[in-house]
């Protein structure tokens, strides 16, 4: 199945450096050997992989390679320098993909800029705007399943929770691990029990410090790693032009909806929440806007689940209900007082309307499916 970004990454190959980043088993490596199909002298690189890892640091690849993919780079030390050297004196004809399943401003410190070097696509799990156009456009199996390749479409549930279970223990064993030295993992793993318990609400660094037994700071670290992995993200609380709003409890959100350990109601909004991060992320790859998502609360406890944000300016809120048609009547508060735009998803509307002149009801398979990727 061709990923909706590969003309994208293609096109973008030509000039730069790409980098393609997103979560562990999303796709990229696939797609990268795809993309390689399309040139002539095209070589695969794993950092993970010993005698891959000797050609990285010996840079001894063919003089004729017209492509390089180098995966998981950014384990390599001083990747950033290492690869700023291969880029400013590579030949004219070879084009530069690198792979990685962690955020790159996380290696911030390592002090070299890439600037002006590369661009970045972020490739996520897939959501019903890439399937909009196949039979597997199904609202309850991204809910149920989340938008992972594998999992997804796997043939079984069982299988499909085969794979979640691999892929839980891998995270913890494996990448948590190769990204820094965790002196307690059962810590780390208590954090990230509760955060798919909590999906949807504002998290309480001190509160999760309590239920574990770690220090708020600890609990701050453990989040950010598992960020840095794209295991998680977090929406952040608009506070711009937005009178008495909160200032810090971030949501938090996973990556793969299968983590979600709650409702059908919570399920449905992390996948929700998904989809506007793939939406954000496209924008913010391809057309070079400042797009942000985040949600709305005042201290009263009003609460909006979604807004997106154009250069501080809210375009529009989102609120997510799983199976009931009457408007949200926070949505109703925050789009009256300040004049925005709103939107309520509904897992299956019968029919969609405008309430009223800012106010629309709508199908969450629609809505999401015409959402720009």
């Amino acid at each position: 199945m061709k990923r909706s970004q590969q003309d994208k990454i293609m096109q973008d190959l030509q000039k730069k450096m790409v980098f393609l980043v997103g979560p562990r088993q999303s796709g990229k490596t696939w797609l990268a050997k795809e993309i390689a199909k399309f040139y002539h002298q095209a070589v695969y690189l794993n950092y993970d992989r010993k005698a891959d890892r000797e050609i990285i640091q010996k840079e001894a690849w063919l003089e004729s390679t017209d492509l390089l993919i180098l995966d998981e780079l950014h384990k390599m030390p001083e990747w950033k320098q290492y690869i700023k050297g291969v880029f400013d004196t590579k030949t004219p004809h070879l084009s530069i993909l690198v792979t990685g399943s962690a955020r790159l401003d996380a290696f911030q410190a390592t002090g070299e800029s890439l600037a002006g070097r590369y661009f970045v696509h972020h490739l996520l799990p897939f959501a019903p705007a890439e399937l909009k156009n196949t039979p597997y456009n199904n609202i309850d199996r991204f809910i149920q399943r989340g938008g992972f390749p594998e999992p997804f479409l796997a043939e079984t549930d069982e299988a499909a929770e085969r794979w979640r279970l691999q892929y839980v223990n891998g995270l913890i064993r494996e990448d948590i691990l190769d990204f820094e030295q965790i002196h307690d993992l059962r810590a780390m793993q208590l954090v990230l029990d509760l955060l798919r318990e909590r999906v949807g609400s504002p998290i309480s660094y001190s509160t999760i410090a309590q239920d574990v037994g770690v220090s708020p700071t600890t609990v701050r670290k453990y989040i950010q790693i598992l960020e840095a992995l794209y295991i998680i993200f977090r929406v952040t609380p608009f506070t711009r032009n937005i009178a008495r709003s909160l200032l810090k409890e971030p949501k938090i959100y996973f990556f793969d909806n299968g983590l979600v350990n709650g409702d059908v109601g919570a399920k449905f909004e992390n996948m929700v929440a998904v989809c506007l991060l793939k939406y954000i992320y496209s924008r913010s790859d391809y057309q070079g806007q400042r797009v942000t998502l985040h949600y709305l609360r005042t201290k009263e406890g009003k609460e909006v689940d979604f807004c997106i944000s154009k250069n501080h300016v809210i375009e529009q809120l989102i609120e997510a209900k799983n199976n009931t048609s009457n408007i949200d009547s926070s949505l109703h508060y925050f789009s009256h007082k300040y004049n925005l735009p709103a939107t309520q998803l509904i897992k299956e509307a019968k029919r969609e309307y405008k309430v009223n002149e800012r106010i629309t009801l709508r199908d969450a398979r629609k809505f999401l499916g015409e959402l720009i990727i």
